[in-house]
C-alpha cells in the first residue's frame, strides 16, 4: 500500500506536563487523540498508528550541550537540588517549570520525532509521519525556552543527517511564536532551509524572526522569515502562504520536509493576537499536502506546536491528519466529543462546527480602510522579499 501516514502516539504523551495552571496543557493531545478517533480518522485503511520509545542521551546531545542536558537530568531526578542554579539554563518558576520526570517526558517527544523521521525517510510507502506532541521549537543548545526544554525538531533533523550526510531539509513552521530555537540550531547550515510564518518579534516572543534574519556564513540565505502584522486575517496569511511556500521549496528542491503545525494564530488564542479561524488551517494543510507530492520527493514530517485553546487544538491538527489521508471531511463535531469538551474544557466556549471562520477580523479591517491597505501593502512586500531575495538565494 502506497502514502501510508504514520501517527506517532501514546498515553505516555501525558507525562510532558508543567503543571495545572501552565498554558501547555497536555489536555490537548489527548483531545486531539479522541477527536481523530470519533471521526473515523484512526480506523482509516492508510494510517498506522506507532508508539515511540525514548531518544537517547548521545541523540540528544547532537543538539544539546552535554551540561545542559545533565543538568536536566538531574533536576528531572530531583527537582530541589539545590546545587544547580535552573535559572542558567531558562528552568524554573515561569515559562519552564521543573517538574520530576521531565527528562524522560522530554526525550519521549525527541524519540516519538525521531520515528516520524525515520519511518518517513527509510519507509518508501510511508509518505508522512505525525507526531502530534512535538514541535518543541524554542530550546537552544543549552537553555530551555518557551516550555520547550529539549528540540524535538532538531534532534529529528539531526538523526536524519546521521542517515544521510548531505540530506537537504526544508523547515516550515506557522506557530504563531517564531521558532527561534531550530532558526538558530541550523543558522549556519545551507543544508537546513528554516521559513517561519509568525507574528512580528516585535509585538510577541522571542522577539525575533525578523525579516533580516537571512542566516551566516555557508547558511547566509537559509533562514527566511514572514514575521506578520497583529490581526493578520485569514485571507492575508493563506494568500501569502500560498504564493511563497510552492516557490522556496521549488528553488530549494529539498529531500525531505518537515513542517511544525503550531495552531496559536487562531483568533481567541489567549497568548497571541492574530485573527486566523481555523478555515485558515484547511488551506494551509493543502498547500503543504500538494507541495510535499510536488516539491518534496513525497516525504513529509509533521510535529504539533502551539495552540493554547484546548477546543481548536484538536479540530486543527484533525483537520492536518484528513488532509494527509486525502479525507474530506464534513463541518460538524461528534456529541461525543462535544460531550467530553464540556466535561473536560468547562472554561471554554463549546463548539460544535469543526472548523469555524473569523469573519470579526475582515469585518474589522473593512471599517478601517487605511489600516486594511497598511497590512496589505505589509504582506505584499513579504512577497515582493520572497520573489527578489529569498528565492534567488536558494536557488541551485
Amino acid at each position: 500500500m502506497r502514502d501510508k501516514v504514520a501517527l506517532i502516539y501514546t498515553d505516555k504523551y501525558q507525562d510532558y506536563n508543567f503543571g495545572p495552571d501552565h498554558p501547555l496543557r497536555p489536555l490537548r493531545l489527548e483531545l486531539t487523540y479522541d477527536l481523530m478517533k470519533k471521526l473515523n480518522l484512526l480506523n482509516h485503511k492508510r494510517i498506522e498508528l506507532k508508539e515511540p520509545s525514548s531518544a537517547t542521551r548521545e541523540q540528544i546531545e547532537r543538539v544539546h550541550d552535554p551540561e545542559y542536558v545533565n543538568i536536566v537530568k538531574k533536576l528531572s531526578d530531583n527537582p530541589n537540588d539545590s546545587s544547580i542554579h535552573p535559572y542558567e539554563y531558562g528552568l524554573g518558576p515561569g515559562d519552564n517549570p521543573i517538574f520530576k520526570g521531565m527528562y524522560e517526558a522530554s526525550a519521549l517527544v525527541c524519540g516519538a520525532s525521531i520515528l516520524a523521521a525515520d519511518l518517513v525517510w527509510n519507509n518508501e510507502d510511508t509518505m508522512v509521519g505525525f507526531n502530534p506532541a512535538g514541535g518543541l521549537h524554542h530550546a537552544g543548545k543549552r537553555r530551555a525556552s518557551g516550555f520547550c526544554i529539549f528540540n524535538d525538531i532538531a534532534v529529528a533533523m539531526h538523526h536524519l543527517k546521521q542517515l544521510k550526510k548531505d540530506i537537504r531539509i526544508a523547515y516550515v513552521d506557522i506557530d504563531c511564536h517564531h521558532g527561534d530555537g531550530v532558526q538558530w540550531l541550523f543558522y549556519d547550515d545551507p543544508n537546513v532551509l528554516t521559513i517561519s510564518f509568525h507574528e512580528s518579534g516585535n509585538f510577541l516572543f522571542p522577539g525575533t524572526g525578523h525579516s533580516n534574519e537571512i542566516g551566516e556564513g555557508a547558511g547566509k540565505g537559509y533562514s527566511i522569515n514572514f514575521p506578520l502584522l497583529p490581526n493578520t486575517s485569514d485571507r492575508m496569511l493563506v494568500k501569502l502562504f500560498r504564493y511563497c511556500v510552492p516557490r522556496l521549496l521549488d528553488a530549494y528542491d529539498p529531500d525531505i520536509l518537515f513542517t511544525q503545525l503550531g495552531v496559536d494564530m487562531h483568533y481567541n488564542d489567549p497568548l497571541t493576537q492574530m485573527g486566523v479561524s481555523i478555515s485558515a488551517y484547511r488551506d494551509i494543510a493543502q498547500t503543504i499536502y500538494t507541495s510535499t507530492h510536488d516539491y518534496c520527493k513525497n516525504k513529509w514530517v509533521a510535529v504539533g506546536g502551539g495552540g493554547y485553546l484546548m477546543t481548536v487544538v484538536p479540530r486543527a491538527w484533525s483537520i492536518f491528519l484528513a488532509r494527509m489521508l486525502d479525507v474530506d471531511l464534513k463541518n460538524e463535531l461528534p456529541p461525543e466529543w462535544i460531550e467530553k469538551v464540556k466535561k473536560d474544557v468547562p472554561g471554554e466556549e463549546v463548539p460544535y462546527l469543526l472548523w469555524d471562520r473569523d469573519d470579526r477580523t475582515e469585518v474589522q479591517l473593512l471599517s478601517h480602510p487605511e489600516l486594511t491597505k497598511k497590512m496589505i501593502d505589509y504582506n505584499n512586500s513579504l512577497k515582493s522579499l520572497c520573489d527578489n531575495e529569498f528565492v534567488p538565494n536558494i536557488s541551485r
